[in-house]
């Protein structure tokens, strides 16, 4: 149960109340945006703290000072909250996480897993650190997530990070269903003040109008060649098991990602 908003706790009772953990290229930045338009929120200072993901850090004798560090800890009556979307992804976050806050919610936005790839695929490219076209990198260039250093594995996971039904399966292992809320990206951009207050009602936080007027994106690639019907079709026939058994593990509805013609409202 989140503790009731109130005074400040000592330094020894201090926890991140909720996480947004996933999924990357899945609308976290408007997320986390939004969310520090409410009064009763405090973000940590930057967005990805990247602090459950952090393998330099003695996991035996974690110390969540560089965590804490992002939060300004006098600040009364809010809910502190933090968003990194690898943490769904990577092995051990979520059971890091949950050591630190067992009480911790967590909110997980989801994408089509097609558009999601190559959204992260246009990402890597803009930032120069992938040589590979599209449609070589979700096919051939997956053996440099299977084989490759840590580096390639957040990089170059296009097409694994997709796959969301094992990884809301090892959330529930860890936190029980009470304590996780699943948002559609696609949803949260079309019905923005519907999908805002199921968010703000499962943090139980007051209602407020913080949805912003655009759609934001951490990088702006917009030059990135789109992506090719043959790509979307072989993505779309991969991925196909897993969105029936995310809609079943989460209980939303996804039928219409199966549909060929589905389009996404937003870009990025």
């Amino acid at each position: 149960m989140l503790a009731p908003l109130g005074e400040p706790l000592p330094g020894a009772a201090r926890r991140v109340d909720f996480f947004i953990v996933g999924v990357q290229k899945g609308g976290t930045t408007a997320l986390d945006s939004m969310l520090r338009r409410h009064p009763a929120v405090q973000m940590a200072r930057r967005k990805e703290a990247h602090f459950f993901d952090d393998e330099r850090l003695d996991w035996s004798r974690p110390d969540p000072a560089g965590l804490h560090d992002l939060f300004d800890w006098s600040a009364r009556t809010v809910r502190r909250g933090e968003a990194t979307p690898i943490y769904i992804y990577w092995p051990q976050a979520i059971e890091r996480l949950a050591a630190y806050n067992p009480h911790a919610r967590l909110v997980i936005c989801l994408r089509h897993p097609a558009f999601r790839a190559h959204s992260h695929w246009r990402m890597v490219t803009t930032w120069q650190k992938e040589d590979l076209p599209f449609c070589r990198a979700i096919r051939e260039g997956r053996a440099r997530v299977a084989q490759g250093p840590e580096d390639d594995r957040r990089l170059f996971s296009y097409v694994e990070r997709g796959f969301y039904a094992a990884q809301i399966a090892r959330l529930l292992t860890h936190f029980p269903r009470r304590q996780l809320l699943f948002l559609r990206t696609d949803r949260l951009w079309s019905q923005t003040e519907t999908e805002l207050a199921r968010l703000l009602d499962f943090l139980q936080l007051p209602q407020a109008r913080i949805a912003l007027a655009d759609y934001i994106v951490p990088v702006v690639s917009t030059e990135a060649t789109p992506m090719a019907a043959a790509d979307h079709a072989y993505l779309c026939r991969l991925y196909e098991g897993d969105i029936r058994a995310t809609s079943q593990i989460t209980g939303l509805d996804l039928e219409d990602w199966l549909d060929p013609g589905y389009a996404e409202p937003m870009g990025g």
